[in-house]
């Protein structure tokens, strides 16, 4: 008798586990199954019930081949049916050893989410080792200090530059580690700027990783280089849901990551006015945009604020389709669908500005304490790929970046594409916030940002951001996503 089902997703996911993961494709498909859900378990909310429904073709098992249920050790195999129930019954805070058909509901929907998040967040060219690491044992709490040996290693290193420098302070930080160093001397600034690059080489960085930074005490300048990437600690989409529950007062609030030292950082849409994100493929530019959205949906309510979403792709919206009060009633996944939400755009801003004089108000601001009405964020996630087919909605998006910022509308722009026919100099003039993840070429930094350094990050939510009201961009780490998170900031805005 069949007690749980996976789709042949879910069977496509299992043999490249076996196959590509733990290189023995004999292996049970049992073993696959439990780390499903003990990932599924790692995440604090409960799965959605969508994974009940399965289309097409499916594969049954039992209890025995799932839990063990019934084994023994004669059997080369051990029972922990009653431990899974156990565990379940904890998570969702109910008696599932007196309730067979509600355990077994829930225990696929673990399952198949398991198998979803191995599915997106695994590529079979990639350790499934290190996956392993990073997902499911969780890291200790950072160190506040460096060991002796890196010490010894920099400062021999800062020797051989002809810098006899003294490292005041360590810190090791998400993925770097921190060094403050006195400078005694003026002209040992400009040797340290140059000799960057030799530093790389001989700490065996890769090329251009280690960043300066002047500090802020006299004489007093931090090095922050690149740890190996097995020591890293991934930043928790926990930290999220945390900095959502206790936000301050912003408009439209954004949380995009954490600083280097491990720090929420947040901004302000609303102020920004608009945003443009950039990033080679596997940077980690789409989940920083699902990152933004998120904090939008979790801080704020449909009367707040709006989405317009534009996905020339067709696939990474598909989360926010049951949206409510959705710009446009629909998702713009081609260039007719595109050019009809701009047009309402438009259209929308220039009747809040009428209604704005007929209401005696200059702005957004001093309409809406008069007569409410929600902030309206209009996001692309592939600006290349839209112009690419259809350049004359460039038209439009200039005039949006120009004028929409007084009417409570705002763009965020995403490209995997940072070029001039992509960014031109009208949109560029515009759109003052730029985030940019790692790109292939220092030409690329300097269009997103006017200046090199997004060529040297690390991948993996590694990101500069430049602020208006910062000289120099701000380095944060990303959150690693997950569907489920996606799905419960959809859930909380749609409540």
């Amino acid at each position: 008798m069949a007690d749980i089902y996976t789709s042949q997703d879910d069977e496509n996911t299992i043999e490249q586990v076996k196959t590509y993961g733990f290189k023995t494709p004999k292996a049970p498909k049992y073993r696959v199954l439990r780390l499903a859900l003990a990932k599924s378990l790692s995440i604090d909310t409960p799965p959605d019930k969508e994974l009940d429904t399965i289309i097409g073709k499916s594969t049954e098992y039992s209890l025995a081949q799932v839990t063990g249920l019934g084994k023994t050790d004669n059997d080369g195999a051990l029972d922990y049916d009653d431990a899974t129930r156990a565990v379940l019954s904890i998570y969702h805070n109910e008696d599932l050893f007196s309730a067979e058909v509600r355990y077994l509901k829930l225990l696929q929907r673990h399952i198949r989410r398991g198998l979803r998040e191995i599915r997106t967040s695994w590529n079979r060219s990639h350790s499934f080792s290190n996956w392993l690491r990073e997902e499911l044992i969780f890291d200790s709490p950072a160190e506040k200090t460096i060991s002796e040996d890196d010490v010894t290693q920099l400062t021999a290193a800062l020797k051989e530059i002809g810098l006899g420098v003294e490292i005041r302070e360590t810190r090791q930080g998400l993925r770097l580690n921190k060094y403050a160093l006195y400078l005694g001397n003026i002209h040992h600034l400009d040797v340290l700027k140059k000799g960057l690059g030799k530093l790389s080489f001989r700490l065996g960085v890769p090329d251009d990783s280690i960043t300066l930074e002047v500090g802020s005490e006299a004489s007093i300048a931090n090095l922050y280089i690149p740890r190996d990437p097995e020591t890293w600690r991934t930043v928790s989409p926990q930290r999220l849901n945390e900095w959502a529950a206790s936000r301050k007062a912003e408009k439209l609030p954004i949380w995009l990551g954490c600083t280097v030292m491990g720090d929420d950082f947040t901004m302000d849409l609303a102020e920004a006015p608009h945003v443009l994100i950039a990033g080679a493929t596997g940077s980690g530019k789409t989940v920083c945009l699902h990152t933004m959205l998120c904090s939008l949906l979790l801080t704020l309510t449909s009367k707040q604020v709006q989405l317009a979403l534009i996905d020339p792709k067709g696939t990474e919206f598909a989360a926010y389709h049951k949206l409510p009060n959705l710009f446009g009633g629909l998702i713009g996944k081609n260039i007719v669908e595109a050019a009809t939400i701009f047009d309402a755009l438009i259209e929308e801003m220039e009747k809040r500005n009428l209604r704005f004089m007929e209401l005696g108000v200059r702005n957004y601001e001093e309409a809406n304490a008069k007569e409410p009405m929600p902030r309206i964020v209009a996001v692309v996630e592939e600006l290349a790929d839209l112009l690419m087919q259809a350049r004359d909605l460039e038209t439009p998006l200039v005039r949006l970046a120009q004028k929409a910022r007084s009417a409570g509308i705002h763009l965020i722009l995403a490209t995997q594409r940072p070029d001039a026919a992509t960014f031109s100099g009208l949109l560029r003039s515009n759109i003052s916030v730029r985030i940019a993840l790692r790109v292939q070429k220092h030409t690329e930094s300097s269009i997103i940002l006017d200046q090199k350094g997004a060529e040297a990050l690390l991948g993996k939510g590694d990101m500069l951001v430049k602020l208006i009201d910062r000289p120099e961009p701000i380095r944060l780490h990303g959150a690693k996503l997950t569907d489920d998170n996606i799905a419960q900031a959809v859930t909380h805005y749609s409540r």
